[in-house]
């Protein structure tokens, strides 16, 4: 009886799954309050492990109250301009890179055509080419649109692509013999079973994304999360620096979230099929 518990029989209620994945982060934040107490006691001025009130101070500063000069508030302001550039980045890619993928799998010409591109390009570090996007686009809104673009297009293509090739023939043999056009099979047919796939993928994507949008706003920006973080970095301001990082975990996990339910409530038969 025991040995159905344990290993890999094990189960695991709803609250002990709480329990467990609460855990993690409870120790975290005990060694971090520990080790902020230990050094804030020998030097209360020091910056490196801020407490929780001082992290607190500084984000009321800068949340809640407007900056003197621009008379904007600084966080959300840097939220904003944060979240516009990731989701002008992510939805364009995730737009051509699903026409892209789609075409690529079923047309044998576009395949042809396009696919050792897609291929070749996705093996490109973006961040490699960071300078040279900065010089063609110039360092305004456009270079880190083009960036996300250029870092998650490829990736979402290859992946749809992938998907589209899943898809059962007999299904096309079907939809032609009855006399639908190659258009009608494609975005009648084809379109609606892999947008759920393109959902998960964007999921997947935005880890990338975000990692391209505070690369380019830690080198040409005057707003924005990345460009806060790395401007406040030459003053040892851990109590900003944290507190925004923790802050674009919490976006992301917000996006993960919302999206992964938007699959639920709409494609109920792709859950059903073993996808997550």
């Amino acid at each position: 009886m025991n040995s159905r518990r344990r290993g890999l029989h094990a189960q695991v209620s709803p609250r002990a799954s709480w329990l467990l994945a609460a855990l993690p982060f409870v120790i975290l934040l005990a060694v971090y309050f520990y080790a902020s107490h230990l050094r804030l006691e020998e030097n209360p001025q020091d910056k490196l492990l801020p407490s929780l009130a001082q992290m607190g101070e500084a984000m009321a500063r800068l949340a809640l109250r407007p900056d003197p000069h621009s008379e904007h508030y600084v966080f959300w302001q840097d939220t904003l301009a944060s979240l516009l550039r990731l989701a002008v980045g992510v939805s364009l890619a995730a737009l051509c890179g699903l026409l892209a993928g789609l075409n690529m799998g079923l047309l044998p010409r576009v395949r042809a055509l396009f696919s050792p591109f897609v291929t070749v390009v996705s093996m490109i570090p973006p961040l490699a080419v960071l300078p040279i996007i900065f010089i063609v686009f110039g360092v305004d809104e456009l270079a880190k649109v083009v960036l996300i673009f250029i870092g998650v297009c490829p990736v979402i293509t290859r992946d749809i692509f992938l998907a589209v090739e899943r898809v059962p023939r007999e299904q096309i043999t079907k939809a032609l013999t009855l006399g639908a056009t190659q258009m009608a099979v494609i975005y009648r047919i084809v379109l609606p079973q892999i947008l759920p796939r393109l959902i998960d993928t964007a999921r997947l994507s935005l880890g990338a994304a975000w990692l391209f949008l505070i690369a380019s706003e830690a080198i040409a920006a005057t707003d924005g999360l990345g460009y806060r973080i790395f401007l406040v970095r030459r003053y040892l301001a851990m109590d900003i620096i944290l507190p925004y990082v923790m802050w674009v975990t919490l976006l992301g996990f917000l996006m993960d979230f919302a999206l992964k339910r938007l699959v639920q409530w709409r494609f109920h038969w792709y859950l059903a099929g073993g996808n997550t």
